[in-house]
């Protein structure tokens, strides 16, 4: 079934990264607002707004104290009114972020809760602890541990009792087996449809309702998930939600999901449960990694297109995406920013990025536009940017840098490697400032921001590439306004042909269309086997190298798209 949504290019904004506007080093909604012609510009419908809300920013504003009110540091309620506004004149709708596993230990509700006697007691999971007792008090309620490499237990003094926390211990777990809860979430959620909000984005919106405190199995990684991660009272809760609220409204709901597989994400996406509209995967990301988003191993483009091919195929409606603020910039990731390729070789402050950075960066533009779904891109990535050269542990901000690097330390994993993995893997990568010039601080703010800004700025930013015709914001924009206009490569079957280390190929069919895609992932040139040339022999539509016609060969870091 075609909807607007899925006929959209999303553009997510990382609000203190983005624009500053009043000069004090952090982006904010006038910031914003400055820059929505450039945004309509590149083609995007919708905007994805991380989190504006008031907060405590232990966990950069997924902490939230209020979510009827704005953060001071992004401005005022007036200026995200006039934000709905302003992007309404230029036909962009708002999705705004839902954070509601956890609020702030500084929100109301938990404060109040605190007290054992006070009726919020139970809008948050607590817990007195085990009888017997350690160092002067009692055991932790289970085994748990949290997201953030961390026991998932906080002891409260002025309760004597622990409070469940799956992420920071700022940020106390709400008591979805309450159902006062639900109908509080409900009230937020309307509060911002009826200001115009066009949907939301969920944050770890699997991990609601849990089940059971009883003890988690052994794990190096989350100990106690298989007791909350898509529990049938986590799939009742969405239902109702959507129910009550979502389906009076003209909006879409896209989840991140925690180590969501296949089966479990057809529960939350199919239309008939009325759960999510869509949701973030993670496997795509993860080929090149042994745990998570951390630890390497070699790329290989025939595993990232059996994991796209899994995704494609089984589920009706995709969320694309291969950058957000929690991931490292794509380019470093499975591109060639670097000089050369190698896993966590950075490039040098203020030099030039490497040879194939903008070919690299363009395969993968294409990559994730000629997908079936709905794309999301994260600002910074339609021009290109890059991992950040941070030199010590010092100058990373991110909450979960900082406690893998105590989970490795217990380990006993050498100082080196700790660092060598972080500084590739850190969320940090994907949240310095905006790039939009090459004047100090990179047009982001005329103070310094509240975290650094990339060395390369000088030769990478928006300024550099609107005017240049060959530039990755402008094949973005040429990819963007193709797909607009081609019902094929928005809502065609996704067919896989062609996988091997370096090159995929695959195809969209609609009715008596079809476009054929093929990618070279490395910096050789390739050869496409014999019996698929004749697929690319075809009226060439896209060459990321400015081609006109293709042969047997794809040059290094080249794709193309065929028709």
């Amino acid at each position: 079934m075609k909807s607007w949504w899925k006929d959209s290019i999303v553009y997510q904004i990382y609000p203190r990264s983005f624009q500053d506007s009043n000069g004090d080093g952090i982006g904010d909604i006038p910031g914003i607002i400055s820059r929505l012609d450039e945004i309509k510009d590149l083609g995007a419908q919708i905007i994805w707004l991380s989190p504006v809300y008031k907060s405590p920013d232990a966990d950069n504003g997924y902490d939230i104290s209020d979510y009827y009110s704005i953060n001071p540091k992004f401005g005022t309620m007036a200026d995200m009114d006039r934000l709905f506004k302003e992007a309404a004149k230029r036909d962009i709708k708002i999705i705004m972020d839902l954070v509601i596993n956890h609020t702030s230990d500084e929100h109301e509700w938990f404060q109040k809760s605190r007290d054992p006697s006070s009726p919020y007691r139970d809008y948050y999971i607590w817990r007195p602890g085990k009888n017997k007792r350690r160092q002067g008090r009692a055991k932790l309620p289970n085994n748990w541990t949290g997201f953030f490499m961390d026991k998932a237990w906080e002891y409260d003094e002025k309760s004597g009792e622990y409070y469940l926390h799956l992420f920071d211990k700022k940020q106390p777990d709400l008591n979805y087996k309450n159902p006062k809860v639900i109908e509080e979430v409900k009230n937020i959620l309307r509060f911002w449809l009826d200001k115009g909000a066009a949907g939301f984005r969920c944050d770890v919106i699997n991990v609601l309702y849990k089940t059971s405190l009883e003890n988690g199995k052994n794990s190096l990684a989350v100990r106690g998930i298989e007791h909350y991660k898509s529990q049938e009272g986590n799939h009742e809760i969405l239902r109702e939600i959507h129910s009550d609220v979502l389906a009076r409204y003209d909006c879409f709901t896209v989840g991140e999901t925690v180590m969501v597989d296949l089966k479990e994400a057809k529960l939350l996406c199919d239309e008939n449960r009325r759960e999510l509209d869509m949701l973030f995967y993670f496997d795509h990301l993860e080929i090149d990694r042994r745990i998570a988003q951390f630890i390497p191993k070699k790329f290989r483009a025939d595993k990232l297109m059996e994991v796209i091919t899994k995704w494609q195929i089984g589920l009706d409606w995709n969320a694309l995406y291969l950058e957000n603020h929690d991931q490292a910039r794509i380019v470093s990731h499975f591109g060639a920013a670097e000089k050369d390729r190698s896993f966590g070789n950075k490039l040098p402050a203020d030099s030039k990025p490497g040879k194939y950075w903008q070919q690299s960066a363009k395969v993968l533009a294409l990559f994730e536009l000629t997908l079936r779904g709905t794309p999301f891109i994260y600002q910074g990535q339609e021009i290109g940017m890059t991992n950040f050269d941070f030199k010590s542990l010092d100058e990373l901000d991110d909450v979960v840098s900082h406690g893998l690097n105590k989970l490795l330390k217990k380990m006993c994993i050498p100082g080196f490697l700790r660092w060598k993995w972080i500084k590739t893997s850190s969320r940090d990568n994907a949240r310095t400032p905006m790039q939009w010039d090459d004047s100090e601080y990179s047009g982001f703010s005329n103070a310094k921001p509240w975290l650094g800004v990339n060395g390369n700025y000088k030769y990478i930013n928006y300024a550099a590439q609107k005017n240049a015709p060959d530039s990755i914001l402008n094949f973005y924009k040429t990819l963007i306004a193709l797909r607009k206009n081609s019902d094929c490569l928005i809502y065609g079957k996704f067919l896989p042909v062609y996988a091997d280390t370096r090159l995929i190929i695959y195809q969209r069919k609609y009715e008596n269309k079809t476009y054929t895609v093929a990618l070279n992932f490395s910096s050789r040139t390739v050869k496409v086997p014999l019996k698929h040339v004749d697929l690319l022999t075809r009226p060439l539509v896209v060459s990321t190298l400015g081609r006109t016609e293709c042969e047997d060969t794809l040059l290094p870091w080249e794709g193309v798209l065929v028709h």
